[in-house]
């Protein structure tokens, strides 16, 4: 978690900015914050990484997602295609919009594939939630050609990719709306927090109203701010954004410094026969927070986890059996296990998300290991891991008689 790894004096000193005014709320009390503004100050950082115009921070990654589809127009009976291969919280932010997820065909750069895409293609679609997996980016130059045919609303969820490009642009900033995560777990981390990101000023002020309670945010009396639309409380808090700020600006840094890493690493295991690598479409735009390692099937890639836990190797997912981030554990999404019915039971789904025919994404999925990238690892570590993964997979591609 490269994030946490490079905290330190320039967060604490941002915390306790906000500790010393008191004022925790991202909005209005102008006289007792003395000008600490740390939201703002927040987004401004994030326009700087990503060259967008306008952002917007609020309380997670995860309702970054559900106000990029709402401003950008997703909602009730709307059907919107989604990856069976991300956090779980890109299809539940479709869902909690009244959207209906399609899910389509991802390939081996772990995300949805242009291909995939036109298979579940019909006159009722209306979006794309195009998530960027692992570090890495969709193929775009695939991908926008069918948006821009087909008038569909593309929304980005890069938040395991913030940092990365493809072909000079940000991913996030190809669709109506981008969004990414600041969660413990990312490239950057707020505790938790999210960013959407957007270029247009109208999608822009929805977003900034929407997510909090339909807000205008004109003027410094909130008790008589108009509402002209109905919102929901995703703000983001002053102490988050604060821990935001920092270490978005650390970011250009810590890909720099993942990259380091990850090419050596490729370089030690491209040595070990079996081992192949995820595709990215744009290698020059990797954000290199995983190395995408694919074994031959999933019986050897099973195989070989079982040798990582064995030898003690940690910093790995296996995502075949990952409880959220593929479909395969989503029983509660396939049998829509919610506390009250959502529009997509009354509305009809549009598949039978309980005997969904992917094979693509199965056989894509089975092989996969990813490892996480370390920006503080040394060079002899990287040579020590690579020794060890390499070690468990000759083990069971080459057993001993």
């Amino acid at each position: 978690m490269p994030g946490t790894e490079l905290f330190g004096a320039e967060e604490r000193k941002e915390v306790n900015d906000v500790m010393e005014t008191g004022i925790f709320f991202r909005y209005n009390h102008d006289a007792q914050r003395k000008g600490i503004w740390k939201a703002k100050e927040f987004e401004e950082e994030v326009k700087k990484v990503t060259g967008a115009q306008y952002a917007h921070a609020v309380s997670s990654g995860s309702t970054a997602v559900a106000t990029a589809l709402a401003a950008a127009g997703i909602g009730t009976g709307d059907e919107v295609i989604v990856p069976p291969f991300t956090y779980v919280a890109s299809v539940e932010a479709v869902l909690f919009v009244g959207a209906k997820p399609v899910f389509a065909e991802i390939d081996e750069s772990l995300c949805l594939s242009a291909e995939g895409i036109k298979k579940v293609l019909t006159p009722k679609t209306k979006g794309i939630c195009l998530v960027h997996m692992c570090g890495g980016m969709a193929n775009m130059d695939e991908i926008m050609p069918i948006v821009q045919e087909h008038n569909l609303v593309l929304v980005e969820d890069a938040g395991q990719a913030f940092g990365a490009s493809f072909k000079g642009i940000k991913v996030g900033l190809f669709g109506k709306t981008g969004c990414y995560s600041f969660d413990f777990f990312k490239i950057a981390t707020a505790g938790e927090g999210g960013v959407l990101v957007m270029n247009d000023e109208a999608t822009y002020k929805l977003a900034d109203s929407y997510s909090d309670h339909g807000h205008d945010h004109i003027g410094n009396n909130r008790g008589m701010e108009e509402h002209p639309i109905v919102g929901f409380n995703y703000r983001i808090s002053e102490i988050h954004a604060a821990i935001g700020k920092v270490q978005t600006a650390r970011v250009p840094e810590i890909v720099q410094r993942n990259n380091k890493n990850k090419k050596l690493l490729v370089e030690l295991l491209s040595k070990t026969e079996g081992i192949s690598f995820a595709t990215l479409a744009d290698p020059e735009g990797d954000s290199a927070t995983f190395l995408n390692m694919f074994l031959p099937d999933t019986t050897t890639a099973k195989a070989v986890v079982d040798e990582f836990n064995k030898a003690g190797i940690t910093g790995f997912n296996y995502w075949f059996t990952n409880m959220y981030h593929f479909i395969n554990q989503w029983h509660h999404v396939k049998g829509l296990k919610t506390a009250s019915a959502l529009p997509v039971e009354v509305l009809g789904a549009p598949q039978d998300y309980n005997n969904l025919d992917l094979p693509k994404s199965q056989e894509v999925i089975g092989r996969l290991i990813s490892f996480g990238i370390r920006c503080t690892w040394t060079e002899e570590e990287i040579q020590a891991l690579a020794k060890n993964i390499s070690a468990c997979v000759e083990k069971v591609l080459v057993p001993v008689n």
